[in-house]
């Protein structure tokens, strides 16, 4: 049976993949952390997250994120993607961990 992180972490590849920012912003705190793993502070909150994502959906309107695997354990997801159609042509292998707390994402981790 699917729990509430799982059911978040679809919801936002999701709508990653249809570029509907809207969509994709739903699932997360207002004051989500976005980290490079282990613990580089990217940047905070969801307006930033707005403007970040706002970009690369324009910049890349062909993008996709495959799901190749994915892990769950309690509040915890980890997802393994691969990311095509980028605007430079580089694919990438991206993962990603979602830590929810009250049915929104609040931090997310970035493994380069």
């Amino acid at each position: 049976m699917e729990n509430i992180a799982e059911k978040l972490a679809q919801t936002q590849l999701d709508a990653y993949n249809r570029q509907n920012l809207e969509d994709f912003l739903t699932v997360y705190s207002e004051d989500v952390e976005i980290y490079e793993f282990p613990s580089t502070l990217i940047y905070k909150g969801i307006e930033k997250m707005r403007e970040r994502y706002g970009q690369l959906f324009q910049a890349n309107p062909n993008q996709h994120a495959a799901l190749l695997s994915r892990m769950v354990n309690n509040n915890m997801v980890i997802d393994h993607e691969h990311v095509t159609g980028r605007a430079n042509g580089v694919d990438v292998h991206a993962i990603a961990i979602y830590e929810v707390e009250n049915d929104k994402i609040t931090k997310v981790w970035f493994i380069k």
